[in-house]
């Protein structure tokens, strides 16, 4: 394993080369950097404008409620569906469709609120279709970027989309979209099929290695029938005890963190005492950490290297919900939750690079796919879970979910630390990797 002084650099396709010490992610990460900014922002948007439009459309709390609901349920039913699109076609033509069928989404709204014509079960159908095309777009995004950039590079890279987004749907986003909603309902729906447009340009405008045609090519066995390949992901990953065990831990820390956070406005307002006014700005200091994370990840990961960083980090995120519970301040709290946020951006962005340098370019999509739909799937259990806790102590929460995650990262210690860098993983469109799954 190389040090971090000494790593080399890998190409697209696993060939080493000396690596200066810095230099930048080329003009296709741009280009794909400047999409995934346009599309952000068009996300952005909609997550604002859905609920302000749905509590327009009713007062019920139930149906309110299905708003969130409607967001997450694609996650469950479309995301491997989702994947064998994308190893099936041109990968930039599947970012252009996502964003190109969200534009015409965001054009129906305008014209159904134009028209008032728009009911709350409409917007049902808008959020989950538009959910279902954003879990193409999610994956294909992630199956691009180690098709254009170094395997040594894949942390900067990906560091560099999260904070985008984190920038973009936290400090851009939601307060612009308030205030043109404010004027018209009209205006925001009509930036947000502005900004899909362009993102969705912006994607056909990749080079071609950007379409992950390459990948297929180097196999040698025909294309089976798409509705064979629903469990290609899973197999892939069960078939690496690394793989399936950080799946596991992954999925396991996701539920304790949903399952921590499930009552947290009500917390917040609660026993903290945070104004309702206040509540957005308090809100922010996630987002703040979660950039600032971002950040420190690859100067992190070249000074530990990524399995200790990882470690140290789910560690980290454990402890300070923890301390969220045991001592409700609102200083300490928000200190905590930026802590938290900022700690799983880390490990996220270190599992999703570890992950892109694992998985055969022909599988990113379909084992991207099967990972989200556990680990997200997950999330909603946990957060019912939480809300029941909930009832009886607002602060309990916090307490037994960082207390999960705490138990997982010290009885998931050493496996963690012992977790590779992705430029030192062998290249994983080798020989053996061209092996057709059974």
């Amino acid at each position: 394993m190389t040090g971090p002084g000494e790593a080399a650099a890998t190409d697209a396709r696993g060939d080493r080369s000396p690596a200066p010490a810095k230099r930048g992610l080329g003009p296709a990460f741009t280009n794909l950097f400047a999409a995934s900014i346009a599309s952000n922002l068009g996300d952005g948007i909609a997550r604002t404008a859905m609920p302000l439009l749905a509590a327009r459309l009713t007062d019920d709390p139930l149906l309110i409620s299905g708003i969130a609901a409607m967001a997450m349920l694609p996650w469950l039913l479309c995301a491997i569906p989702a994947g064998i699109l994308i190893d099936r076609i041109d990968r930039r033509k599947a970012l252009a469709l996502a964003d190109t069928v969200r534009m015409l989404l965001a054009v129906a709204l305008c014209v159904l609120s134009a028209t008032n014509g728009l009911t709350i079960w409409w917007l049902y159908l808008v959020i989950f279709v538009y959910g279902a095309f954003e879990t193409v777009y999610d994956g294909a995004t992630r199956a691009v970027v180690p098709s254009i950039v170094a395997r040594v590079d894949l942390p900067r890279a990906n560091s560099r989309i999260e904070a985008g987004e984190l920038v973009v749907q936290s400090f851009l986003s939601g307060p612009l979209t308030s205030l043109l909603f404010a004027v018209s309902v009209l205006i925001p729906l009509g930036v947000n099929a502005l900004a899909f447009l362009g993102a969705a340009a912006l994607a056909l405008l990749l080079p071609k290695v950007a379409s992950g045609r390459q990948h297929a090519a180097l196999l040698d066995t025909p294309q089976v029938a798409w509705y064979l390949q629903f469990v290609d992901g899973y197999r892939f990953i069960v078939k690496s005890r690394m793989l399936v065990t950080l799946w596991l831990v992954s999925t396991a820390g996701g539920l304790a963190f949903s399952f921590a956070t499930a009552s947290f406005v009500l917390f917040l307002l609660g026993p903290l005492r945070v104004p309702e006014a206040a509540f957005g700005v308090f809100m922010l200091s996630g987002a703040v950490g979660g950039i600032v994370g971002s950040v420190l990840t690859a100067p992190l990961k070249n000074r530990l290297n990524a399995g200790p960083t990882m470690a140290l980090m789910l560690l980290l995120s454990g402890s300070t919900l923890i301390l969220v519970g045991v001592w409700p301040n609102v200083w300490v709290v928000g200190v905590a939750f930026a802590l938290s946020s900022g700690s799983i951006t880390v490990w996220n962005i270190l599992v999703m690079s570890l992950r892109q340098s694992i998985i055969p370019g022909h599988l990113l999509g379909r084992v991207h796919g099967t990972w989200r739909t556990l680990l997200w799937g997950a999330m909603p259990l946990g957060s019912l879970l939480g809300g029941l806790v909930g009832r009886v102590d607002l602060a309990l929460p916090f307490i037994i979910g960082g207390g999960i995650a705490t138990l997982l990262a010290v009885v998931f210690f050493r496996f963690i630390t012992s977790l590779p860098n992705a430029e030192d993983v062998p290249d994983p469109m080798g020989p053996a990797a061209l092996v057709p799954l059974g």
